[in-house]
């Protein structure tokens, strides 16, 4: 039997020739031993995440802004001028607005994190001949997924066999209906 491979062209195949190649029973699903293998040579079925910035760069972010830019020209100019209280007035307030900035900024993105892993999406997969529900990022190539109305799909895959299916792509085409 042939290899399962990521440069497998598996769309344009058959639904019985992808059968073969990913050696999935289609009653069985895959084994746990298999699927395992799989997720290890694989990786999980997620989109990488997106690169964080360092807390350098996030800190000089805070600075820059146009108002920024004249609130610091101003107190150089109100430094040279000889007026230092003026002066250290106007750095002062930009270097609170900075911590401010940069406070509210992590905890954004603090949340954001969370509602991240709490949304995390489930799927339904015959793995071993039972059914089990895995979390999404655990699936692998040959997993026979199971899908029921009001689900999301939670990778690419091939349909085997569906019933009445209806699909919702206004989400990804902008389309209204």
């Amino acid at each position: 039997m042939a290899a399962v491979t990521d440069a497998d062209p598996h769309h344009g195949l058959p639904i019985h020739e992808i059968l073969i190649v990913l050696q999935t029973d289609p009653h069985r699903g895959l084994s746990s031993e298999v699927a395992q293998a799989r997720l290890a040579e694989f990786g999980a079925n997620a989109l990488p995440a997106p690169a964080g910035h360092g807390l350098l760069r996030r800190i000089a972010a805070q600075f820059h802004h146009p108002l920024i830019y004249v609130l610091l020209a101003a107190g150089a100019v109100t430094a040279v001028l000889g007026e230092y209280v003026d002066s250290a007035v106007i750095f002062g307030v930009v270097l609170i607005n900075a911590l401010v900035g940069f406070v509210q900024e992590s905890r954004a993105e603090a949340a954001l994190d969370s509602l991240r892993a709490m949304i995390g999406t489930q799927a339904r997969v015959v793995r071993d001949a039972r059914e089990h529900t895995i979390p999404s990022d655990q699936l692998v190539p040959g997993d026979l997924v199971l899908l029921e109305a009001g689900d999301k799909v939670p990778a690419d895959m091939r349909l085997v066999r569906a019933d009445e299916l209806c699909l919702d792509e206004s989400a990804l085409t902008g389309e209204s209906l």
